[in-house]
């Protein structure tokens, strides 16, 4: 993948489809924590601390090459994204609570994130004082989550009927950047994809399954509603793989690191389609026995 493009279309296409994110949000999905603070507060643990733990159990589970397995953390560290209210609505979510966690965690992440991959860094890498995000780049990181999502909130709140119009057209172009990205990052690597699938594709897709679980029922265990855990399982459980990559490219400038971010978005909608398709039927089932 050409530097030029990496440097300077990347974030860009990216700095769209964060602003994309804010056209859907308004300033009272903030204000919507006070309705469902007990959701809320689980998604959120279960995303910043269990399965950032759960990641790290993986690499070391799995024994990943240091630069892999930064990428896994990276990805654990990578906050929900549209997606995931995408299939909330198909699987019978509740999407006013996958809209609040979205925003919260795109926020939240502009400061966890480089924390987590800097620790990863130090832990995974020896000499991580030339891979790590200094304070400069997480300025960027904050740059790129923030300030375009706060866009397009702008728009979204002066202009409703111009990010109704937008949110179409910028949909349809987070799925082809995401598509133009991992192939792009695995043409750069095609003499290694082989070995990165082998050795991150299980991990991934272990990561992937578990998310989704634990995402439904930890919040079940605490007595949420079944739309409510289903919203938190897929704002968990879908990651934002496109940010994940983007800056494993840009900022930290390693295609490697990006790797485990591009076989999880392969096997992402797959766990996630199959996982909302056994849910409705274990509902079907038991509200029949009912």
């Amino acid at each position: 993948m050409d530097s030029g493009i990496i440097t300077i279309f990347l974030p860009i296409a990216l700095a769209i489809i964060m602003a994309g994110l804010g056209l859907e949000l308004r300033p009272q999905d903030f204000s919507r924590v006070a309705k469902h603070p007990k959701a809320v507060f689980l998604a959120l643990f279960c995303q910043l601390v269990i399965l950032v733990g759960i990641a790290f159990a993986i690499c070391k589970l799995f024994s990943l090459p240091p630069l892999l397995a930064v990428g896994v953390m990276l990805l654990a560290a990578s906050p929900g994204g549209p997606t995931a209210n995408l299939f909330s609505y198909l699987y019978k979510g509740d999407i006013a609570l996958n809209i609040t966690l979205t925003a919260i965690n795109s926020v939240i992440a502009a400061f966890t994130l480089p924390f987590i991959v800097n620790l990863a860094i130090q832990h995974f890498i020896k000499d991580g004082q030339e891979l790590g995000l200094q304070f400069s780049k997480v300025i960027q990181v904050f740059i790129i989550i923030i300030v375009p999502v706060c866009l397009g909130m702008l728009i979204r709140y002066f202009s409703p009927n111009i990010a109704d119009k937008l949110h179409k057209p910028v949909r349809t172009f987070a799925v082809i950047f995401l598509i133009l990205i991992i192939i792009g990052a695995v043409a750069k690597e095609r003499n290694n994809i082989l070995q990165y699938i082998t050795q991150v594709g299980l991990a991934t897709s272990l990561f992937c399954i578990v998310s989704l679980l634990i995402g439904y029922f930890v919040p079940r265990l605490f007595g949420i509603n079944r739309p409510q855990a289903r919203a938190c399982a897929f704002e968990i459980g879908i990651h934002n793989s496109t940010l994940a990559m983007t800056i494993a490219l840009t900022i930290l400038a390693s295609t490697t690191i990006a790797m485990p971010a591009a076989v999880y978005s392969i096997f992402m909608y797959v766990f996630a389609a199959i996982f909302g398709t056994l849910l409705n039927r274990y509902d079907s089932r038991s509200t029949d026995q009912s």
